[in-house]
């Protein structure tokens, strides 16, 4: 053990382990979990420091925060958004959606269109007649999440409360 380890070990009471175990946590491993998640800086970093630098247990930390964060701010009146529209490929099949937030800031990021662009194939796919059935499907890019913890996800990483407005799929 050298200096630097005895100094810590009793002037800050860490045990070596720890102080090793915090010096593990980089910049990188932030770096690969933002890049994965979308989580802000503060948030991974917390995330993995919990999860013992796991990152999929990190991953799982930071979906679990964000669906709690939702349910705080589902009262939150929406009176801004996006009109997104989507066309299929083969020009039959089109989908017409209003997106809400709270703020037309939140309504211009990047995050936010791609939320409106996901439920857009999500309902090109699979033909959901009413918001709730939306909602109670499963994700087509990701089998084990329903839409709505995808929306909760958002709604976690994004800030803002969000609801979808109302869509319509036409299919020739």
């Amino acid at each position: 053990m050298n200096l630097c380890h005895l100094i810590l070990k009793h002037c800050f009471e860490f045990r070596v382990s720890e102080f090793e175990f915090l010096l593990m946590i980089n910049v990188s491993n932030i770096k690969k979990l933002r890049e994965t998640t979308g989580g802000g800086f503060a948030d991974c970093k917390r995330a993995l420091e919990e999860a013992k630098n796991d990152l999929k247990k990190a991953a799982e930390l930071l979906k679990t925060w964000g669906i709690e964060k939702s349910a705080k701010k589902a009262e939150r009146e929406t009176r801004q958004g996006i009109v997104e529209s989507y066309i299929h490929a083969n020009g039959r099949i089109g989908v017409l959606l209003t997106l809400l937030c709270e703020t037309d800031f939140v309504a211009r990021n990047e995050e936010f269109k791609k939320l409106a662009h996901e439920l857009c194939l999500q309902i090109a796919s699979m033909n959901p007649k009413t918001i709730k059935e939306l909602n109670e499907q499963i994700y087509i890019r990701d089998g084990k999440m329903k839409m709505e913890d995808i929306v909760k996800m958002a709604i976690g990483k994004i800030g803002e409360n969000i609801k979808v407005g109302e869509f319509v799929r036409m299919e020739i």
